[in-house]
Protein backbone atom coordinates (compact mmCIF):
# COMPACT_ATOMS: atom_id res chain seq x y z
CA UNK A 1 0.00 0.00 0.00
CA UNK A 2 1.65 3.34 -0.92
CA UNK A 3 2.35 6.12 1.57
CA UNK A 4 3.51 8.60 -1.97
CA UNK A 5 0.70 10.88 -0.21
CA UNK A 6 -0.74 11.97 3.29
CA UNK A 7 -4.39 11.94 3.09
CA UNK A 8 -6.55 13.02 6.35
CA UNK A 9 -6.04 10.38 9.03
CA UNK A 10 -8.87 7.47 9.30
CA UNK A 11 -9.13 7.02 12.94
CA UNK A 12 -11.80 4.51 12.80
CA UNK A 13 -14.72 2.13 11.15
CA UNK A 14 -18.26 1.50 11.32
CA UNK A 15 -19.40 -1.75 9.58
CA UNK A 16 -22.81 -2.84 8.93
CA UNK A 17 -23.69 -6.08 7.36
CA UNK A 18 -26.21 -8.38 5.82
CA UNK A 19 -26.59 -12.02 4.61
CA UNK A 20 -29.91 -13.63 3.26
CA UNK A 21 -30.41 -17.38 1.79
CA UNK A 22 -32.63 -15.62 -0.70
CA UNK A 23 -36.30 -16.72 -1.54
CA UNK A 24 -35.33 -19.89 -4.12
CA UNK A 25 -32.33 -21.89 -2.33
CA UNK A 26 -32.64 -23.27 0.96
CA UNK A 27 -28.62 -23.34 1.87
CA UNK A 28 -26.81 -20.00 2.05
CA UNK A 29 -23.26 -20.96 0.52
CA UNK A 30 -21.82 -17.24 1.74
CA UNK A 31 -19.84 -16.12 4.06
CA UNK A 32 -18.69 -13.16 5.91
CA UNK A 33 -16.46 -11.58 8.20
CA UNK A 34 -16.10 -8.33 9.67
CA UNK A 35 -12.44 -7.09 12.05
CA UNK A 36 -12.68 -3.71 12.13
CA UNK A 37 -10.44 -3.66 15.17
CA UNK A 38 -7.65 -5.09 12.56
CA UNK A 39 -9.06 -3.63 9.41
CA UNK A 40 -10.26 -6.71 7.75
CA UNK A 41 -13.04 -7.50 5.81
CA UNK A 42 -14.14 -10.26 3.61
CA UNK A 43 -17.05 -11.68 1.39
CA UNK A 44 -16.74 -15.20 -0.15
CA UNK A 45 -19.64 -16.87 -1.53
CA UNK A 46 -19.28 -21.00 -2.34
CA UNK A 47 -19.55 -21.65 -5.78
CA UNK A 48 -22.68 -22.78 -6.68
CA UNK A 49 -23.11 -26.38 -8.49
CA UNK A 50 -19.94 -27.57 -7.14
CA UNK A 51 -19.49 -29.55 -3.76
CA UNK A 52 -19.45 -28.61 -0.75
CA UNK A 53 -19.80 -24.74 -1.51
CA UNK A 54 -20.97 -23.80 2.20
CA UNK A 55 -17.70 -25.87 2.91
CA UNK A 56 -15.29 -23.86 0.69
CA UNK A 57 -16.59 -20.22 1.67
CA UNK A 58 -16.56 -21.43 6.00
CA UNK A 59 -12.37 -22.94 4.87
CA UNK A 60 -12.02 -19.01 3.37
CA UNK A 61 -13.49 -16.97 6.14
CA UNK A 62 -12.00 -19.37 8.85
CA UNK A 63 -8.14 -19.20 7.48
CA UNK A 64 -8.80 -15.02 7.80
CA UNK A 65 -10.12 -14.98 10.92
CA UNK A 66 -6.79 -15.69 13.09
CA UNK A 67 -4.83 -12.99 11.52
CA UNK A 68 -3.39 -10.26 13.37
CA UNK A 69 -2.06 -7.07 12.58
CA UNK A 70 1.34 -6.96 11.23
CA UNK A 71 3.70 -4.11 11.34
CA UNK A 72 3.18 -2.97 8.01
CA UNK A 73 1.02 -2.33 4.99
CA UNK A 74 3.09 -4.96 3.12
CA UNK A 75 3.45 -7.49 5.85
CA UNK A 76 -0.05 -7.25 6.11
CA UNK A 77 -1.24 -7.49 2.16
CA UNK A 78 1.51 -10.66 2.64
CA UNK A 79 -0.41 -12.48 5.06
CA UNK A 80 -3.56 -12.45 3.40
CA UNK A 81 -1.86 -13.70 0.41
CA UNK A 82 -0.63 -17.07 2.76
CA UNK A 83 -3.68 -17.41 4.21
CA UNK A 84 -5.93 -17.67 1.48
CA UNK A 85 -3.36 -19.63 -0.64
CA UNK A 86 -3.37 -22.03 2.03
CA UNK A 87 -7.19 -22.26 2.18
CA UNK A 88 -7.13 -23.07 -1.63
CA UNK A 89 -4.32 -25.90 -0.84
CA UNK A 90 -6.80 -27.27 2.16
CA UNK A 91 -9.90 -27.32 -1.11
CA UNK A 92 -7.99 -28.97 -3.52
CA UNK A 93 -6.47 -31.44 -0.71
CA UNK A 94 -10.24 -31.60 0.48
CA UNK A 95 -11.62 -31.71 -3.51
CA UNK A 96 -8.77 -34.96 -4.14
CA UNK A 97 -10.86 -37.19 -1.23
CA UNK A 98 -13.88 -37.30 -2.36
CA UNK A 99 -13.74 -37.54 -6.05
CA UNK A 100 -11.53 -37.37 -9.03
CA UNK A 101 -12.10 -33.98 -10.58
CA UNK A 102 -14.38 -32.76 -7.44
CA UNK A 103 -14.27 -28.78 -7.11
CA UNK A 104 -15.11 -27.40 -3.95
CA UNK A 105 -14.25 -23.26 -4.58
CA UNK A 106 -15.55 -19.98 -3.47
CA UNK A 107 -14.74 -16.73 -4.52
CA UNK A 108 -13.56 -14.21 -2.19
CA UNK A 109 -13.60 -10.47 -1.58
CA UNK A 110 -11.29 -9.00 1.34
CA UNK A 111 -10.64 -5.29 2.04
CA UNK A 112 -7.77 -4.54 4.11
CA UNK A 113 -6.75 -1.17 5.82
CA UNK A 114 -3.38 -0.04 7.30
CA UNK A 115 -3.14 3.58 8.58
CA UNK A 116 -4.70 5.48 6.10
CA UNK A 117 -4.54 3.08 3.06
CA UNK A 118 -6.48 0.17 1.63
CA UNK A 119 -5.53 -3.03 -0.14
CA UNK A 120 -8.14 -4.77 -2.22
CA UNK A 121 -7.57 -8.60 -2.39
CA UNK A 122 -10.20 -10.94 -4.85
CA UNK A 123 -11.03 -13.99 -7.07
CA UNK A 124 -14.52 -14.71 -8.45
CA UNK A 125 -16.87 -12.19 -8.83
CA UNK A 126 -17.88 -10.90 -5.53
CA UNK A 127 -16.90 -7.30 -5.82
CA UNK A 128 -15.70 -4.44 -3.41
CA UNK A 129 -16.96 -0.49 -4.01
CA UNK A 130 -15.88 2.82 -3.09
CA UNK A 131 -18.26 5.81 -2.81
CA UNK A 132 -16.01 8.83 -2.12
CA UNK A 133 -17.19 12.52 -2.68
CA UNK A 134 -20.99 11.50 -4.38
CA UNK A 135 -19.33 9.13 -6.67
CA UNK A 136 -19.22 5.26 -6.64
CA UNK A 137 -16.52 3.19 -8.31
CA UNK A 138 -15.85 -0.44 -8.54
CA UNK A 139 -12.74 -1.48 -7.29
CA UNK A 140 -12.49 -5.00 -8.36
CA UNK A 141 -12.85 -6.52 -11.82
CA UNK A 142 -15.01 -9.90 -12.22
CA UNK A 143 -12.84 -13.27 -13.22
CA UNK A 144 -15.71 -14.33 -14.97
CA UNK A 145 -16.74 -15.27 -18.54
CA UNK A 146 -19.19 -12.83 -18.66
CA UNK A 147 -16.62 -9.72 -17.49
CA UNK A 148 -14.53 -11.38 -20.61
CA UNK A 149 -17.07 -11.05 -23.26
CA UNK A 150 -17.82 -7.60 -21.57
CA UNK A 151 -14.43 -6.99 -22.08
CA UNK A 152 -13.61 -7.59 -25.43
CA UNK A 153 -16.45 -5.97 -26.39
CA UNK A 154 -19.19 -8.96 -28.02
CA UNK A 155 -21.67 -7.55 -25.18
CA UNK A 156 -21.96 -4.86 -22.63
CA UNK A 157 -23.49 -5.00 -19.40
CA UNK A 158 -27.35 -4.01 -19.93
CA UNK A 159 -27.01 -6.52 -22.49
CA UNK A 160 -25.52 -9.31 -20.20
CA UNK A 161 -28.06 -8.37 -17.72
CA UNK A 162 -31.11 -8.59 -19.78
CA UNK A 163 -29.77 -11.49 -22.04
CA UNK A 164 -29.60 -13.26 -18.47
CA UNK A 165 -26.10 -15.09 -19.72
CA UNK A 166 -25.24 -17.80 -17.59
CA UNK A 167 -21.85 -16.70 -15.72
CA UNK A 168 -18.68 -18.64 -15.41
CA UNK A 169 -16.51 -17.99 -12.95
CA UNK A 170 -12.98 -17.88 -14.20
CA UNK A 171 -10.80 -17.67 -10.64
CA UNK A 172 -11.94 -19.09 -7.51
CA UNK A 173 -9.90 -20.36 -4.04
CA UNK A 174 -10.12 -24.39 -4.43
CA UNK A 175 -10.80 -24.05 -8.20
CA UNK A 176 -7.30 -24.78 -8.92
CA UNK A 177 -3.37 -26.09 -7.18
CA UNK A 178 -2.68 -22.12 -7.75
CA UNK A 179 -4.42 -19.72 -6.66
CA UNK A 180 -4.54 -16.50 -8.78
CA UNK A 181 -5.91 -13.16 -6.76
CA UNK A 182 -6.12 -9.74 -8.23
CA UNK A 183 -5.16 -6.73 -5.92
CA UNK A 184 -5.21 -3.35 -6.11
CA UNK A 185 -4.37 -0.15 -3.23
CA UNK A 186 -5.23 3.50 -2.93
CA UNK A 187 -5.35 5.76 0.00
CA UNK A 188 -8.29 5.87 2.56
CA UNK A 189 -10.43 9.62 3.50
CA UNK A 190 -12.81 9.92 6.52
CA UNK A 191 -15.68 9.58 4.68
CA UNK A 192 -15.71 6.80 2.24
CA UNK A 193 -17.86 4.38 2.36
CA UNK A 194 -16.64 0.88 1.06
CA UNK A 195 -18.98 -2.11 -0.52
CA UNK A 196 -18.47 -5.79 0.04
CA UNK A 197 -20.68 -8.09 -1.34
CA UNK A 198 -21.66 -11.04 -3.39
CA UNK A 199 -23.03 -11.53 -6.88
CA UNK A 200 -26.85 -12.27 -5.29
CA UNK A 201 -26.98 -8.16 -5.08
CA UNK A 202 -24.73 -7.21 -8.17
CA UNK A 203 -27.05 -9.88 -10.52
CA UNK A 204 -30.01 -7.69 -9.17
CA UNK A 205 -28.95 -4.28 -8.21
CA UNK A 206 -27.31 -1.83 -10.65
CA UNK A 207 -24.35 0.39 -9.77
CA UNK A 208 -26.40 3.74 -9.90
CA UNK A 209 -29.03 2.38 -7.97
CA UNK A 210 -26.05 1.00 -5.18
CA UNK A 211 -24.65 4.57 -5.66
CA UNK A 212 -28.05 6.14 -4.61
CA UNK A 213 -28.43 3.96 -1.20
CA UNK A 214 -24.80 4.49 -0.27
CA UNK A 215 -25.37 8.28 -0.26
CA UNK A 216 -27.65 7.33 3.08
CA UNK A 217 -25.95 8.63 6.53
CA UNK A 218 -27.55 5.38 8.35
CA UNK A 219 -25.36 2.59 7.31
CA UNK A 220 -28.10 0.09 9.01
CA UNK A 221 -30.58 1.85 7.04
CA UNK A 222 -28.66 1.85 3.96
CA UNK A 223 -27.84 -2.49 4.47
CA UNK A 224 -31.43 -2.90 5.03
CA UNK A 225 -32.71 -1.25 1.39
CA UNK A 226 -29.73 -2.65 -0.11
CA UNK A 227 -31.35 -6.61 1.28
CA UNK A 228 -34.84 -5.23 0.48
CA UNK A 229 -34.28 -4.59 -3.11
CA UNK A 230 -33.10 -7.93 -3.89
CA UNK A 231 -35.54 -9.80 -2.59
CA UNK A 232 -38.24 -7.38 -4.00
CA UNK A 233 -36.52 -8.25 -7.40
CA UNK A 234 -36.60 -12.30 -6.57
CA UNK A 235 -33.57 -13.16 -5.00
CA UNK A 236 -32.49 -16.30 -6.35
CA UNK A 237 -29.10 -16.51 -5.35
CA UNK A 238 -27.98 -15.95 -2.01
CA UNK A 239 -27.11 -12.31 -1.01
CA UNK A 240 -24.38 -11.23 1.22
CA UNK A 241 -23.37 -7.64 1.68
CA UNK A 242 -21.21 -5.69 4.34
CA UNK A 243 -20.70 -1.44 4.38
CA UNK A 244 -17.93 0.00 5.95
CA UNK A 245 -17.43 3.66 6.77
CA UNK A 246 -14.24 5.42 7.35
CA UNK A 247 -14.31 7.94 10.12
CA UNK A 248 -11.56 10.42 11.81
Amino acid sequence: MSRASAPPRVRSFVTASRTHVGLSRSLNEDRFLARPEIGLWAVADGMGGHQAGDLASLRVVEALVGLGRPGSGYAYLNAVRERLAAANADLVEHAAKLSPGAVIGSTVAVLLTHEDYYACVWAGDSRVYLRRGGALMRVTHDHSLMQELIDSGALDEQEARTRRISNVITRAVGATGTLELSETHGDIRPGDVFLLCSDGLTGLVEDHELGAVLALDDLEAAADRLLALTLKRGAKDNVTLMLVRAQR
